[in-house]
């Protein structure tokens, strides 16, 4: 309905502050009309419209933290927070900002990881003392590049910048380490060859996903080369560890291959459930994590076998792995990441604090230098659980080892 106005004469409008004080002469007007405005229940109707819109707009943050299923620990998924008090408070931000940081500044310790070994194995050679690069494994310098490669793509997929930049860094140190034991004659030529093909092919085809320079069907048939090559090399890298022990076969490499090629096959045509095809894309990352997990153990009975040539590891190396890892586990605790977390939790115990004790047993670096390491990173893991648990709100940290493993 329409209706009319009176004329209304001028209106004076002026500042309170009289310092400030102007005046403000304007002829008000009425509408012609005033439209009719809708019902009640179509306004609100309205209304719900367009909250509905905004609030799905991409340009609403929607996504915060939430627990990842350990079965899911590899698909890449938006981060989410139900809680919108948790999410809003100034130390949730504050930590998740600073476990971004400390992930990032993982960087620095694993850029120079591998360069104490690196200059040790190249004195060493120039010296032609090759037998002191015997001590560290081919095996075991293998399942650390195979792993590291496999999980260059998990966090390629998962669009981890920092952590590709780790993950890259550690398949070309270690490649390195690789070409020194193969002009030792520690590791073999053909052996070293077919690795030399694989990182090269591995290298090129995940940043030129990273890119978006990369056919999609290209990188479905290299996730499952990577599926197949992992959960084939797993086992076989686990038996030849301790040859002569056990029987120098390839049966545990050529069965895990076989039952590869048909979980693969299954799960592309779509022969197997839902859950079936979900633990299928999962495998290629836990069989990267487990590669990279079994590096420190082959390091570990290498040195358990040789006592002697404990000589030819490093300290700093070991110590440098410690640190890079650990700054991980922060960031990897937070977004319950478990195959980051247990990954990189596994590094820092067995490869980075247990070749440290191999050391300190035989006298190869001094007491407090090891107990110094040792409390440091007892500390570290107290400290990452304890403001977790604040951060989350929780009144123990196991709620949060709970979350982490179950999802839930």
């Amino acid at each position: 309905m329409a209706g009319s106005l009176l004329p209304v004469g001028k209106a004076v409008l002026r500042s309170r502050q009289p310092s400030n004080c102007y005046t403000f002469n304007a002829d008000l007007q009425h509408p012609k009309s005033i439209p009719i405005l809708p019902p009640y229940k179509k306004r609100v109707k309205q209304n719900n419209t367009l909250n509905k819109s905004v609030l799905l707009s991409p340009l609403v943050c929607q996504y915060r933290l939430k627990p990842v299923s350990s079965l899911d620990s590899d698909v890449p998924r938006p981060i989410d927070q139900s809680s919108e008090d948790l999410k809003s408070s100034e130390s949730f931000k504050q930590w998740d900002s600073l476990t971004a940081k400390f992930a990032g500044a993982a960087n620095i310790p694993f850029l120079i990881l591998q360069l104490p070994q690196i200059i040790l194995n190249a004195r060493n050679l120039l010296a032609g003392n090759q037998a002191a690069l015997f001590a560290v494994p081919w095996l075991g310098m293998f399942t650390g590049l195979l792993g590291n490669l496999s999980l260059l793509s998990y966090f390629i997929k998962k669009r981890e910048t920092e952590v590709v930049v780790v993950q890259t860094l550690g398949v070309v140190t270690i490649y390195i380490v690789i070409s020194q034991l193969a002009m030792a004659g520690s590791m073999p030529l053909p052996h070293y060859a077919v690795t030399s093909v694989v990182i090269a092919c591995g290298l090129a085809v995940n940043f030129m996903n990273y890119f978006h320079l990369l056919n999609p069907i290209i990188w479905r048939y290299w996730e499952d080369f990577i599926t197949i090559a992992g959960l084939s090399a797993l086992p076989q890298v686990m038996w030849s560890t301790f040859i002569p022990y056990v029987p120098n076969t390839i049966l545990p490499g050529a069965v895990a291959f076989v039952l590869a090629i048909l979980a693969v096959f299954m799960s592309r045509t779509g022969k197997l459930p839902e859950k079936g095809i979900k633990f299928v894309g999962s495998i290629s990352g836990w069989t990267a994590t487990l590669l990279f997990m079994w590096m420190p153990v082959s390091q570990m009975w290498t040195n358990l076998l040789n006592p002697d040539n404990i000589k030819g590891l490093s300290a700093l190396s070991m110590l440098l792995a410690m640190i890079g890892n650990g700054l991980m586990i922060p960031r990897a605790l937070f977004t319950r990441d478990l195959m980051w977390f247990t990954g990189s939790t596994w590094a820092c115990v067995f490869y980075g604090w247990g070749n440290l004790v191999c050391l300190y047993c035989c006298k190869v670096i001094s007491r407090e230098f090891f107990l110094a390491s040792t409390t440091a990173f007892v500390a570290w893991l107290v400290f990452s659980f304890w403001r977790d648990t604040q951060v989350y709100g929780y009144n123990s940290p196991l709620k949060s080892l709970k979350e982490l493993i179950s999802g839930s």
